[in-house]
């Protein structure tokens, strides 16, 4: 990718980075693209580096997953996906008449709806930055149905596709989300409009890199949310602020190690070539790369079954969640938690080890006055 106005990223060193991954994911599989969905994932958990380099690489984790013996069943079921894109569809058709009545268009006739094909995805990127422009110098309104925009993660280029983008005539850039769960009495289930904020977090980072380089243009801190009202297919829609999980989303983005930095930690010869290495092979490449599980992977990462199975036998206390793992300090396993509870282990002086400690003497003394048996 060139470094220009349009595409708003710097030159990385393309040739040997792309050298680099391939041959790591094997030099005839085409690169598995990156998503918001996945980006918002990884930025919730930076500390992985496995992650980093595999979605880095753009490793197939699913069929990596299967191939190590833990499958995870993992993405969006045929009708969910067959139901967001017929409701999109009608959100869209007919000029994009109902998702424009929803941000106050009453004339579609007025709002400039540009063409965005361009050839390969540098291309595109390329499109959607001239379009932007141009719509921002016109001073009217605007609508970009899927732009592609980029972003730079861990030193490599993410391409991204946002359902849509207005353009106000005051120069207003607002990130559209189409959604295909319900909006019952003016609201959504919790935890899916958190899913779509941190995503759409994603975009407006994106779209602000453009932004920077656009004169008169301004990214919206909040997004467009369009569901379904109550249980009909009448499309609705809601302002929903994503500046925590843009600012969230950018410091953690941040801490990603470099791709190459992690790659060139590996042994020589380490390969996630799914179609040409044994699975024994791909057990031993994947366990030279560190991971930090958490029970919250198992939504968010197909390795997820694997790496919890590692940290069972390595009896990790990130088994038992962040929060878990934060509050024990040093005490890095289970049965070093359980020692150091019953005074075997650890230092009285150390907060964690007098917490646990005080911890086990208020349940055997609750034990003792109700009668119920104790647990030595």
């Amino acid at each position: 990718m060139s470094a220009s106005l349009d595409s708003g990223l710097s030159r990385p060193p393309q040739t040997t980075r792309r050298k680099l991954l391939a041959e790591l994911r094997g030099p005839a599989t085409p690169p598995r693209p990156l998503d918001a969905r996945a980006l918002a994932a990884l930025a919730a958990n930076p500390g992985c580096r496995r992650r980093a380099l595999l979605d880095g690489a753009g490793v197939d984790k699913s069929a990596l997953a299967a191939k190590l013996g833990s499958p995870a069943p993992f993405g969006q079921s045929q009708f969910a996906i067959v139901r967001g894109n017929s409701f999109e569809a009608k959100v869209k058709a007919d000029g994009g008449r109902e998702l424009l009545r929803l941000i106050g268009v009453d004339e579609p006739g007025t709002v400039s709806v540009p063409d965005l094909a361009a050839a390969g995805p540098e291309g595109r990127v390329a499109r959607t930055a001239l379009a932007l422009r141009e719509a921002t110098a016109a001073e009217g309104w605007a609508l970009l149905d899927h732009p592609l925009l980029a972003l730079e993660v861990a030193g490599s280029p993410v391409y991204l596709e946002p359902d849509a983008v207005v353009v106000r005539p005051d120069g207003g850039w607002t990130v559209v989300e189409i959604k295909s769960f319900p909006m019952v009495d003016g609201a959504a289930d919790a935890s899916k409009v958190g899913a779509a904020a941190r995503q759409a977090a994603v975009y407006v980072l994106a779209l602000e890199r453009v932004a920077a380089v656009t004169e008169g243009a301004r990214v919206a801190q909040s997004v467009l949310l369009v569901c379904p009202k109550d249980f009909s297919n009448v499309p609705t829609a809601s302002v929903v602020d994503v500046r925590k999980q843009r600012s969230v989303t950018r410091r953690q983005l941040d801490r990603l190690t470099r791709i190459d930095e992690i790659a060139a930690a590996l042994p020589e010869g380490v390969s996630f070539d799914v179609a040409e290495r044994s699975a024994e092979e791909l057990t031993a490449a994947v366990e030279c790369v560190p991971h930090q599980y958490a029970p919250e992977c198992l939504a968010a990462c197909e390795l997820a079954f694997h790496c919890r199975s590692r940290a069972r036998e390595a009896d990790a206390v990130e088994t038992l969640g962040r929060s878990v793992r934060g509050e024990l300090g040093g005490l890095s396993t289970v049965g070093a938690v359980l020692a150091a509870s019953r005074g075997e282990e650890g230092d009285p002086e150390d907060p964690a080890v007098a917490a646990l400690r005080r911890a086990r003497a208020l349940r055997q003394e609750a034990l003792t006055e109700t009668g119920a048996p104790g647990c030595r």
